[in-house]
């Protein structure tokens, strides 16, 4: 495979960012979640991106957004957007009933694996052949960051079943309920909020 030092990567050869960037997703869990912040509240925002989600929540004025990235790219843009940002899986690296809100933009667009790229912006993008690659683990670790009363809000596209996704979460021990919908060319773009029961 070579050391690949010379060769642009796979989203350079593509045309496209190597970090996500805020689109219409973004933009509705960023609404949707600012109308739920309190004066005082730690959010977390998972897959953070570009910082986007989390900036607007501080803003919104949570005492303290934090963003986490598998992505040294994204973790990088955060912070140069002045995101308090971690490097790391998920929720992994947090402690328990650390955050009164938990937000993610999971990369949710069902991709048969035979079209996948190997690259930061392909991770950012494909949810796997059901759409639910990162959404499903998500769902199995969330609540142990939650605090008391906390509440995790997740998008997801009608591409991605968002009643499977629902039923899943039931099975992890948390309600849900869905906040909100936007409906665009291709899917219905949902946001659904998960809560201890």
């Amino acid at each position: 495979m070579g050391d690949g030092e010379d060769r642009p990567s796979l989203a350079d050869q593509r045309g496209v960012e190597s970090v996500y960037q805020p689109a219409e997703d973004s933009d509705l869990l960023a609404r949707t979640a600012r109308e739920r912040v309190e004066a005082g509240d730690t959010v977390l925002d998972v897959g953070t991106g570009s910082g986007y989600v989390a900036a607007t929540l501080a803003d919104a004025g949570a005492r303290r957004a934090v963003g986490v990235d598998v992505s040294p790219l994204a973790c990088r843009e955060a912070a140069d957007n002045g995101v308090p940002v971690v490097r790391g899986d998920l929720v992994e690296p947090f402690q328990r009933d650390a955050f009164d809100i938990v937000t993610f933009n999971p990369p949710y667009l069902p991709t048969p694996s035979e079209q996948e790229w190997d690259d930061w912006m392909e991770h950012a993008l494909s949810g796997g052949d059901d759409g639910r690659r990162l959404v499903d683990p998500f769902l199995e670790t969330v609540e142990r960051v939650l605090a008391p009363g906390g509440e995790g809000l997740m998008l997801v596209s009608s591409l991605t079943d968002p009643d499977a996704v629902r039923a899943y979460a039931s099975e992890q021990g948390l309600a849900s309920e869905q906040l909100a919908s936007e409906k665009h060319p291709y899917e219905a773009l949902v946001v659904l909020r998960f809560y201890r029961v």
